[in-house]
């Protein structure tokens, strides 16, 4: 919804605002907020507030740290749960260097930044639609989170095996009354797992839509005297939170991937941009699937891809084709998580898939069988590669690729490899429970 400013102050006036936070997201996807009296309004609506850069994962040194908040006044919002006496609204916000140019840290500017390039091979708008899966644990008698889960219901399971439903159906109303329209809401395969899904929208749209969404979730499961975690493996034997994407590139109105004509009704731009994500994706894992965690759910077994391949018939590939043709014709990545940075992880899936597009790659032929139950020799007969086993893994591949580290930007880039391999060397050297467990009493 777009928003005028003299709109925006006459709707906090009406709704009885007394705090905006201006938000932003770092390095990390993690949400930051800088909360402002309703006086100090009209200086962040001027662009004139600031804030430490320096105090921020993956932004700037200390002697670089004066940054500026940009609302975006598309964005704003009145958070529905606030109190009565007072409510609270949001913007979000990309960042500036003081000298008014956009800061090539922040990852929404970096998002605006290949979508420029999308719009210079003539293509109107890169439409999204995603699915984050998340988890509803209980929280301790301190209000910590504990590892009880909520329920023990299943895929589309109802009350009362879903416990989860009363919150869930909490959460719906919240977004609802924000804007989003609520295309469904489930229990997911796992105990205490469920997703929500709202309409697609552009990508910037639609990563700000994820980075609220998240917030909502968390803030109403805390009412429940719940946590929601979108830890991508957080219990062992069961499947982990994906977040599916789904892409199409729309120009003139129409929707590029649609050819009534074509094989499967595919256009040949969208065979070519399957290809691009394809010749892509062992290197885009390290952004699509960020923390040390996330492969633990890239294994066989628990309907989470492990290999890079397509199809248009199952779903055990990494890429997948759904049924819908028209307007609704699309591709859709599974391997993607709820821990990836919402703009990072669509900044470098669409330039995976215009490299594929201004190269006029061909995919590999489709894999219509189950990857799962093949053999390592039948999967390198199928030229299947396996995606990166571990984070450390994926760094690797991230290097080697030129079109990625240029979809993330030369700071992003640098300050990600350096985050992420010390989080891998924190790991690697960190002696785990199962290690105690298993080696203890055997030597």
């Amino acid at each position: 919804m777009s928003y005028t400013r003299k709109e925006i102050e006459q709707k906090i006036k009406d709704e009885n605002v007394r705090f905006i936070r201006l938000q932003f997201t770092d390095m990390l996807g993690t949400i930051k907020n800088v909360e402002i009296p309703l006086s100090q309004l009209q200086k962040a609506l001027d662009n004139k507030m600031m804030f430490d850069g320096s105090s921020i994962e993956g932004f700037v040194r200390i002697e670089e740290s004066d940054m500026y908040l940009y609302p975006d006044l598309d964005t704003f919002v009145i958070f529905p749960w606030t109190s009565e006496k007072g409510k609270v609204a949001r913007f979000i916000c990309d960042i500036y260097n003081p000298d008014g140019t956009p800061f090539e840290g922040c990852p929404r500017y970096n998002l605006k930044r290949n979508l420029k390039k999308m719009a210079e091979l003539g293509y109107d708008a890169f439409n999204i639609g995603t699915e984050p899966e998340f988890f509803l644990f209980k929280l301790d008698e301190n209000g910590d989170p504990s590892l009880e889960l909520n329920d023990h219901g299943g895929y589309f399971d109802l009350a009362p095996t879903d416990l989860g439903e009363n919150c869930r159906r909490d959460i719906v109303l919240e977004l609802e009354e924000m804007g989003f329209e609520i295309e469904a809401s489930h229990h997911e395969v796992a105990p205490g797992q469920h997703e929500i899904d709202f309409k697609y929208s552009d990508a910037v749209k639609h990563a700000d839509d994820i980075q609220t969404f998240k917030l909502v979730v968390k803030t109403i499961a805390r009412k429940h005297n719940l946590h929601a975690t979108f830890m991508p493996k957080p219990l062992f034997g069961v499947n982990g939170s994906g977040m599916h994407v789904n892409m199409s590139l729309f120009k003139d109105g129409e929707n590029t991937f649609f050819d009534p004509k074509g094989k499967l009704q595919l256009s040949d731009t969208a065979y070519q941009f399957i290809a691009g994500i394809m010749k892509h994706a062992t290197s885009f894992t390290a952004v699509t699937n960020p923390t040390v965690n996330s492969y633990k759910r890239l294994v066989p077994g628990y309907e989470a891809p492990s290999y890079v391949a397509w199809s248009a018939m199952n779903r055990s590939p990494l890429l997948r084709i759904p049924n819908s043709r028209g307007l609704s014709t699309r591709v859709e990545v599974r391997s993607v998580d709820p821990s990836a940075n919402p703009y990072l992880a669509l900044s470098v899936l669409l330039a995976a898939g215009l490299d594929g597009i201004e190269n006029k790659l061909t995919p590999p032929p489709a894999v219509d069988r189950n990857i799962y139950v093949m053999t390592k020799e039948e999967r390198l007969e199928n030229h299947i590669e396996d995606l990166p086993s571990t984070l450390m893994n994926a760094l690797t591949e991230l290097k080697k690729n030129a079109v990625i580290v240029d979809a993330m930007g030369e700071h992003l880039f640098e300050h990600f490899i350096e985050a992420k391999e010390i989080e891998w060397n924190m790991f690697r050297t960190t002696v785990h429970p199962w290690e105690r467990e298993q080696y203890l009493t055997m030597y």
